[in-house]
């Protein structure tokens, strides 16, 4: 039995041949992430795969840190992690550890010593590189290689037992030194590491590396198919083959896929950390970020996310998706689900003569006209306003539809007005607008029928809020950021215009008591969400998306 609405893909079509032949009868899949930084955009795609392959054949997914490595990893990341898996909309059926099954691990090296498939190695890990030979030359084998079985076994035992300083002394698998792929060349399998584990303590001051701790943590946990992306194809052999000179029985399969590639944004956990620890931005959730809790915090929807996913497909190819798209799928989703409201970034403030002082009355806007079911919120309108200082010209160009001296224009859900005198400063400087609005033209219709080209958009000088406004855009200028500069500094690739802040933003007043995390569509501006930074005194609210695509424009890409 399968789950029908989930569409199918390569993967699916191995775990059906699978399921067919018999080899497995059910599915099980787990998503194991390195508890060393946040999780990013590419991750996305791995947790979508396993989690949804799991629920189309009606099996479990489980999470599984991979804390083999206690020197970068960190209960901070440990919990980023699960939060932004739940966010995304997915509950694991388990959450584990690499470090449970360490037992497993180190039991499973003392069988390949026995067997002599595994040697105590004493050259370091340069010597290492160097024994190993290219893609062109056969490596070397290593002068201790050769040990006995019972001369291992010690070692081993010694170096489990702290004998030994870290990086003297390695565990290492013994295949073949000729192999044409890398990873076969006796790869070391455990390392000297004397450090505290945040789960384990000071039981262990040895590490099993990934390569050996994740083919048997998948055969231990139950795992049916080992979803990677396709950089572990050429270590599927060495998975393989752990499990077969272990001899255990009905091992997972491994399947690859292409990872998700986004330009103009930068994955590397390396480079990502250094950006958070030199201040080039506010954190690892900063909304510039490509992190999954950077575009939570700028305003990203979860389903947009998994959205974007689904349209860059899954396949074995290499491939490049434009940022572009993933700002279309959340464009799609927030002018479904997200409130309408009225914002001015730049104010002017605009008197209407004919209007009586004193008077106030409102006017109800619709909370969202793509559904129409949560209704109308009711906005205050008053004998002033503000406007967007752009949406006044002095002197209007050819084409120009909005307020100018004598021209009329349509207030959004209001009134019309004409400006009949712009009032100037010492300076030369437009500081106000004096305008009349026609009465009978309440909600955009007059009984003569009268038409007017411009609709601008104005908040209640009585009844508004002052807030902050942040407009993000690529941290980057260039597609590929990790490319090579003169420098050889990837910052350099750093776009200087990422982020915009402005203060003195004038809202309606009910957007004081959102919520963070809540986002809205401000009128003729874009999408906009509440920060976390906000404060009853002073919201901030951050530009998730523009309406359309303006840097597409702006470089010429369409």
């Amino acid at each position: 039995m399968t789950n029908e609405n989930i569409a199918s893909n390569f993967i699916h079509d191995f775990i059906d041949e699978d399921l067919n032949k018999g080899v497995y009868d059910h599915v099980q899949t787990r998503f194991p992430p390195e508890p060393n930084g946040y999780l990013h955009i590419g991750h996305v795609k791995a947790i979508t795969i396993d989690f949804t392959t799991a629920k189309k054949y009606n099996g479990e997914c489980n999470l599984r840190l991979d804390d083999t490595n206690p020197i970068k990893e960190d209960d901070e990341y440990v919990n980023a992690i699960i939060e932004d898996i739940r966010w995304l909309g997915f509950e694991p059926n388990k959450i584990l550890f690499g470090s449970d099954y360490f037992d497993i691990c180190y039991e499973s090296a003392l069988k390949l010593i026995k067997k002599g498939k595994a040697y105590v190695c004493d050259l370091s890990a340069e010597e290492i590189r160097l024994y190993r030979g290219t893609l062109k030359e056969p490596g070397k084998e290593s002068p201790f290689r050769n040990r006995t079985v019972e001369e291992n076994l010690n070692l081993f035992e010694q170096m489990r037992a702290g004998e030994f300083e870290n990086g003297t002394k390695t565990l290492r698998a013994k295949i073949d030194m000729a192999s044409g792929n890398l990873n076969m060349r006796d790869p070391v399998i455990y390392r000297i590491m004397k450090i505290a584990h945040a789960r384990t303590g000071d039981k262990w001051c040895i590490y099993p590396m990934y390569d050996f701790n994740h083919p048997i943590s998948d055969a231990a946990e139950g795992v049916t198919h080992s979803l990677c992306t396709l950089e572990f194809e050429d270590h599927r052999p060495l998975y393989e083959w752990v499990l077969r000179e272990i001899d255990w029985p009905h091992p997972p399969r491994q399947i690859e896929f292409a990872r998700l590639n986004l330009n103009y944004t930068l994955t590397s956990k390396r480079k990502c950390l250094a950006l958070v620890q030199n201040e080039t931005v506010s954190g690892w959730d900063d909304p510039r970020m490509a992190t999954i809790a950077g575009m939570r915090r700028r305003g990203y929807p979860s389903t947009a996310l998994r959205n974007f996913v689904e349209k860059a497909g899954v396949s074995k190819t290499f491939s490049v998706v434009d940022y572009a798209l993933l700002e279309h799928c959340v464009r799609d989703e927030l002018n479904l689900s997200a409130p309408r409201a009225m914002a001015v970034l730049d104010p002017l403030k605009v008197t209407i003569e004919n209007y009586p002082e004193g008077k106030s009355e409102t006017f109800d806007v619709l909370i969202n006209p793509e559904k129409p079911e949560p209704g109308t919120h009711p906005m205050s309108f008053s004998k002033h306003l503000y406007i967007e200082r752009d949406d006044f010209m002095e002197t209007p160009v050819k084409g120009y539809f909005r307020l100018s001296p004598g021209a009329e224009v349509r207030l959004k859900s209001a009134y019309f007005i004409t400006c009949k005198e712009a009032v100037k400063d010492n300076n030369g400087n437009i500081v106000e607008l004096i305008c009349s609005y026609d009465p009978e033209s309440r909600g955009g219709d007059t009984p003569d029928k009268r038409k007017v080209k411009g609709t601008i958009h104005w908040v209640d000088q009585t009844d508004c809020i002052d807030a902050e406004i942040r407009l993000y855009d690529r941290l980057f200028s260039t597609e590929n950021p990790s490319e090579e500069t003169e420098s050889g500094d990837f910052t350099d690739n750093l776009n200087p215009d990422s982020l915009r802040v402005i203060k003195g933003v004038k809202l309606e007043k009910f957007l004081s008591d959102s919520n963070p995390g809540n986002t809205y569509q401000f009128f003729r501006i874009g999408y906009f969400s509440k920060d976390i930074d906000s404060t009853a005194q002073m919201p901030v609210f951050n530009r998730v998306v523009s309406l359309k695509d303006s840097w597409g424009k702006a470089n010429n890409k369409g």
